[in-house]
């Protein structure tokens, strides 16, 4: 009567009653057949390992690791790695897998299977919590005997904790190098830098940044000290010429004026007092090794022997040329002479020092003059050389920072895989599970059991009912007469009651 008219529950217990051997058959048939299923399959057994993420000891303020890659990604990295063939063919060999199973299988047949018996499972952190790292995850293989898949899962587990390792160790000492081999050429660099920079101050001393006020300061005073030399030997020139236009005037007069056999002791005596005269005065002024200075002793040395000599030859015959006027000279005269030489000398050497500071006001207006584009290259040589000690010592403080973690690593401080459940002995077989062979058979006994019911009652077109009457005659019901069973049809009633029931109902004429 199903789809027919709208049932209520009264209708579905009646139809429970009907149909409870077509559905209670299938519910005990079927498990009974699951689980007999499941006593012809081979036992599966698998053993599990947990392994959790151990931090570095140290800090990562302290050291901080080389190894910054997600665990989740390392760990599928290592993954691929060790279920590799190269990886899991000497597992095989050791062990013997498979061999009495499937003694003719290729080694990739063997090796697929092996993979596909191998199971990584990553632990999802805690909900709420800080950190998105993995803590840890599990390792599972499974096999036909209890014991070889423990030690199994235990070699795989070795594998994964000794390919973390290496991995990690690799990684830092292969940081390690590159930042070594990228620190030796940066301070390459540098030190070529330094060169040019060394090479450009000792070329431009005195023009670099910074010192054109100190270039200005000394120019100047050097145009101060030139227009003092410059003064100073103008009255020189001045005074030479007016000393010389005196000795002219000295030497013309005593042309004029005539002289004695022989010079006189006066004469000499007044000649010695005037040279001492003039030695005090340049000791006064200059050294005992000033060249004036040792001038004018020899001179005097020269008029005390003249001096000696006249008082021991009175009379001495008079010499030609120029020693004639040399002792006809008055003192005045030689006075005037030894002034003249003096000027000279001074003439001369304001001279020198005049060319000498017009020389240094030159260089110092080239270096001024050039301070602009000096400054300009000197700029761009800093900014490199910077650049480059910069990038030195960053390389340089990485470089000591990976040295740390390496050897953080080699010592095995660092982040590690630690076994916190070794690999088990399975007790039972993970396969087949038969109480969930049974429960599984057992929905499925009821699925077919209310198929075929929901079934049936869709082709019965019985009505048994006072509803069922009203629903398909549409006329009122005046009585209800039971079926009269005896003892002949009672059995054969339940085969037939399924197929086509006869209505028992009477209607109105």
């Amino acid at each position: 009567m199903l789809g027919h008219r709208e049932l209520n529950l009264d209708d579905y217990m009646a139809i429970l009653r009907r149909r409870r051997w077509i559905i209670l058959i299938p519910v005990v048939i079927v498990p009974v057949i699951a689980y007999l299923a499941s006593l012809a399959l081979h036992n599966e057994y698998k053993s599990r390992t947990l392994v959790l993420v151990e931090q570095q000891k140290v800090p990562d303020s302290v050291v901080k690791p080389t190894v910054t890659e997600d665990l989740a990604q390392r760990l599928a990295s290592m993954e691929e790695q060790i279920l590799s063939r190269t990886r899991l063919q000497p597992i095989i060999e050791k062990f013997g897998l498979y061999k009495e199973e499937s003694p003719q299988a290729h080694m990739e047949d063997l090796v697929d299977r092996l993979r596909k018996s191998i199971t990584v499972t990553p632990i999802r952190p805690m909900t709420g919590t800080q950190t998105s790292d993995l803590p840890g995850f599990y390792i599972s293989f499974t096999a036909s005997n209890a014991r070889l898949a423990q030690q199994v899962c235990a070699e795989i587990t070795s594998m994964f904790i000794e390919e973390n390792l290496r991995a990690r160790e690799q990684r830092a000492q292969g940081t390690t190098e590159f930042l070594a081999h990228q620190l030796q050429e940066a301070k390459q660099k540098l030190d070529d830098q330094d060169a040019k920079l060394a090479a450009f101050k000792a070329k431009y001393f005195g023009s670099l940044p910074g010192q054109e006020q100190g270039n200005i300061s000394i120019l100047a005073g050097l145009n101060s000290q030139f227009d003092a030399v410059t003064q100073a030997l103008g009255r020189a020139q001045q005074d030479k010429t007016y000393a010389e236009s005196l000795l002219n005037q000295q030497l013309a007069a005593l042309e004029t004026t005539p002289t004695a056999a022989g010079p006189q002791p006066d004469s000499l005596e007044n000649q010695l007092a005037s040279l001492q005269n003039q030695l005090l005065a340049a000791q006064a002024r200059y050294t005992n090794d000033h060249p004036d200075v040792i001038k004018l002793k020899i001179a005097i040395d020269d008029v005390k022997k003249k001096i000696a000599t006249a008082h021991s030859q009175p009379e001495e015959k008079p010499a030609t040329g120029e020693t004639k006027e040399a002792r006809r000279e008055t003192p005045q005269i030689m006075q005037l002479r030894a002034a003249i030489h003096q000027l000279e000398q001074t003439i001369q050497a304001k001279t020198n020092e005049q060319a000498r500071v017009r020389e240094q006001i030159g260089m110092y207006q080239g270096r001024l003059s050039l301070s602009p584009g000096v400054e300009q290259q000197y700029k761009e040589l800093t900014r490199d050389y910077q650049t480059a000690l910069e990038f030195y010592n960053e390389l340089l403080a990485k470089e000591s920072q990976s040295q740390m973690a390496t050897n953080l690593e080699r010592r095995q401080q660092g982040e590690q895989f630690r076994v916190m459940d070794p690999a088990n002995l399975p007790e039972s077989p993970s396969f087949p599970n038969r109480p969930l062979f049974a429960e599984a058979g057992l929905g499925v006994g009821l699925a077919i059991g209310l198929g075929i019911t929901i079934l049936l009652e869709m082709k019965d077109k019985a009505i048994r009912t006072e509803g069922d009457v009203k629903f398909f005659l549409q006329v009122p019901t005046l009585a209800m007469i039971p079926i009269v069973k005896d003892g002949h049809h009672q059995g054969r009633w339940f085969w037939k009651r399924a197929k086509k029931p006869a209505p028992r109902a009477g209607v109105e004429a």
